[in-house]
């Protein structure tokens, strides 16, 4: 008679106790392999501003178009600004919550979502002002 295999054996895999762990450098070294050449040359430090850059864009588009479905004459600058940041905020996390698709490209699909999210910012505002 044999020895009885362990269930682990049975499946197909080894025992944890024979499994050898890599050693630490070896994982360091990895992991510094597959950091992209990118990262080590400052592109990603300018990532973090032309994100805010982005935000303030679509912001201020989507709070003007808001501004304007809703019958208004917009709220300036930073009032639309604020309006389409807090828009795209709502708008996002409506959208995911519908399941909704991506409509075209990005800029396409951030304005409209943000505008989406403006409106119903907008709208709710309006029924606490009456």
């Amino acid at each position: 008679m044999g020895m009885m295999a362990t269930p682990v054996e049975r499946l197909g895999g080894t025992p944890l106790t024979r499994r050898r762990r890599p050693h630490i450098l070896t994982v360091a070294k990895q992991r510094h392999r597959s950091t992209p050449v990118a990262a080590s040359k400052g592109v990603f430090s300018m990532f973090a501003t032309n994100s805010l850059l982005v935000i303030l864009i679509v912001g201020l588009i989507a709070g003007w178009l808001a501004g304007q479905i809703m019958r208004g004459s917009g709220f300036g600058l930073i009032g639309d600004l604020i309006i389409g940041i807090i828009g795209a905020f709502i708008g996002t996390w409506l959208w995911g919550v519908l399941h909704l698709p991506t409509i075209g490209n990005f800029w396409i699909s951030a304005i409209v979502i943000s505008t989406v999210g403006a409106l119903v910012l907008l709208f709710i505002l309006r029924l606490i002002r009456r």
